[in-house]
């Protein structure tokens, strides 16, 4: 079939279009390359496959609501996964206007040319940080959400929201997936595991919260691509479905695998977590399990080893 994917030379966005062509399907892959990072380290994503005789690679912004509505109607793809978006709690404060024509304006776009399009299934990469502080563990689905403690948070409930509202009128199937704590080979550099991989190398600072108290829930990225081709072959009407390994891993014990991995301590500091991070992220993930037939597969130990693996080849060179 004909799939959409969005964000698509972005960090989950190449693995599940890499993985999508390995499958036989029909990308049509949409990216900005903007300079959220280094926009080379989004092309070096892609190097391996942009040629893929079943690949359509756009250089095109979704706030430009024309252009997806020309690549929609040329290609018709009966499912669309859509993860491009401006990520990040922290860098997201402040920039609540960005965030919210980014992550909700944009999402609105692709969800009109998807309805006008015939677009059976829409899949929507949403974020464990809904769940703000929540005091209910393990995070489950049930949970209202309405007390986001950011605006990258707030926008992306605010477009789960907004796909209701398009499987209520127009049927289009719309499952919004939460992810937790993703990390693996082609890691954004403002993220946790890519971050203190390379401040470890370069011994550099890293702020480690709480001192480390605080608990995450890591997800290798191929558990989160098995989970969204999942959900793209599956017309569920409308879900909200956690994507998470379901084990919460300490930060301290975090940073010390990757100690251990590069073979060099950590430089640390250990200030006070700001008000945007909760305690805890710990995924209920039976509803994955029942809808998805998901189950993931790699342990923090074992993704961190073949993140430092990408890490020594991509990033340090021979």
């Amino acid at each position: 079939m004909t799939i959409l994917v969005t964000g698509a030379a972005g960090f989950i966005g190449s693995n599940l279009t890499e993985t999508l062509l390995r499958r036989g399907e029909q990308v049509v892959a949409v990216d900005n390359f903007n300079d959220y990072y280094d926009p080379a380290r989004k092309r070096a994503n892609i190097l391996s496959f942009q040629s893929h005789h079943n690949l359509s690679l756009y250089e095109n912004d979704i706030g430009d609501a024309d252009a997806m509505e020309r690549i929609f109607a040329q290609y018709q793809p009966r499912a669309v996964a859509h993860l491009g978006a401006y990520g990040g709690v922290r860098y997201s404060i402040g920039r609540a206007k960005l965030y919210t024509e980014v992550n909700l304006v944009a999402t609105v776009n692709l969800l009109e040319a998807a309805r006008q399009n015939g677009t059976e299934i829409f899949v929507f990469a949403s974020t464990s940080s809904v769940y703000g502080n929540t005091t209910q563990l393990p995070f489950i689905e049930t949970d209202p959400c309405n007390l986001p403690l950011a605006p990258y948070p707030a926008s992306k409930k605010a477009a789960e929201v907004m796909g209701y509202t398009y499987f209520n009128l127009h049927r289009l199937n719309f499952t919004a997936l939460r992810f937790f704590s993703v990390y693996g080979p082609r890691g954004r550099p403002d993220m946790m595991p890519f971050m203190v991989t390379d401040r470890i190398v370069k011994g550099q600072e890293i702020k480690l919260f709480d001192a480390g108290q605080l608990k995450r829930d890591w997800t290798y990225v191929d558990d989160i691509v098995s989970g969204i081709i999942a959900a793209l072959e599956r017309p569920l009407g409308y879900e909200v479905i956690n994507l998470g390994r379901g084990e919460p891993v300490l930060m301290a014990d975090f940073v010390e695998i990757i100690e251990d991995l590069v073979g060099k301590k950590a430089v640390l500091s250990t200030p006070p977590a700001p008000a945007s991070e909760p305690k805890v992220t710990f995924a209920n993930i039976d509803k994955a399990r029942r809808l998805l037939d998901y189950n993931p597969q790699t342990p923090v130990a074992d993704g961190l080893a073949r993140l430092w693996a990408w890490y020594q080849k991509e990033v340090l060179g021979p």
